[in-house]
């Protein structure tokens, strides 16, 4: 009987030893871990106090400082975390594994998405249009910014139609951005017929021209003959316009030209037509061939 009390005894002075050392082990792991979270979390957050402050001063767009900012902090809590976990001597290698797994599953199913998302990230960074600019792309987007999310722009047309373009493909076309220079030069093509006076002709459109306010007078319009074709003489007319103005301006100086010219007598003429009448008993070799022009 003794001999099983001592024999007890010793089991439990050996578990009581296992357990003492245990603690001795744990507890200064635990505190270092509590420590590096403590500490980890006051940095965490005085670096996205920087990073804020860098995005406000370099301007950078709203939407994309609130994701970035998110995006940053949910990286350096899972990387503190991981830290915490590995000092308190918790194995991360499968957490790791299954999270490297996930992320390329997740990345296998969303490869378009991703291609917008990084489109997205390169727009609203770099700038190349803003909410309000009219642009167009060489992927056939054109149309008013209306809205600049993650993956999609938002465009409204011409006619009012709302387009949704995805980032991927809009960020790596040639992106034509109307609204990003204060004024735009218009460019007018009309022919006049060769008994017309060319320099009358010039002058009525300077006139029309420097009558608007609207027209810039500095860089000057301009009238240059562009091309001397078989039946008339092509002008080419070039004015800069205030961006604001330019459509309404455009249109109404196109129409307030060729009135001009109806009434000094400059007449734009017609594409020429031959017409031969044959009698069924002509032959084909006696029709006149068309004769060539300049």
């Amino acid at each position: 009987m003794l001999f099983l009390v001592k024999k007890h005894m010793t089991a439990s002075e050996k578990f009581l030893n296992h357990l003492e050392d245990l603690l001795l082990i744990t507890i200064p792991k635990v505190l270092l871990g509590l420590a590096l979270l403590i500490i980890g979390s006051w940095l965490i957050r005085l670096f996205m106090r920087y990073l804020q402050s860098r995005f406000i001063k370099r301007d950078v767009d709203p939407s994309l400082h609130v994701f970035l900012s998110r995006l940053v902090k949910i990286a350096l809590y899972i990387a503190l975390f991981l830290s915490v976990a590995g000092t308190m001597g918790i194995k991360t290698t499968s957490f790791l594994a299954m999270l490297g797994g996930a992320g390329l599953a997740i990345g296998l199913a969303l490869q378009g998405s991703l291609s917008n998302f990084a489109g997205g990230i390169l727009i609203l960074l770099f700038k190349p249009f803003r909410i309000g600019d009219y642009v167009s792309s060489t992927n056939d987007a054109a149309g008013t910014v209306e809205k600049i999310d993650i993956l999609y722009t938002t465009l409204r047309t011409d006619k009012g139609m709302m387009v949704y373009a995805p980032n991927g493909p809009l960020a790596n076309s040639v992106i034509t951005n109307y609204s990003s220079s204060d004024k735009r030069k218009a460019e007018y093509s009309l022919s006049i017929s060769y008994h017309s006076d060319i320099q009358k002709a010039r002058q009525i459109i300077l006139n029309v021209l420097d009558n608007d306010d609207l027209v810039l007078k500095t860089p000057a319009p301009e009238v240059v003959v562009n091309d001397i074709g078989p039946s008339s003489v092509q002008l080419l007319i070039r004015a800069w316009i205030g961006n604001a103005n330019f459509w309404s301006v455009f249109y109404k100086n196109r129409e307030a030209i060729k009135i001009a010219l109806d009434q000094n007598e400059i007449s734009i003429p017609l594409s020429p037509q031959e017409i031969q009448i044959v009698s069924p008993n002509t032959k084909p070799a006696d029709i006149e061939k068309p004769k060539s022009g300049l």
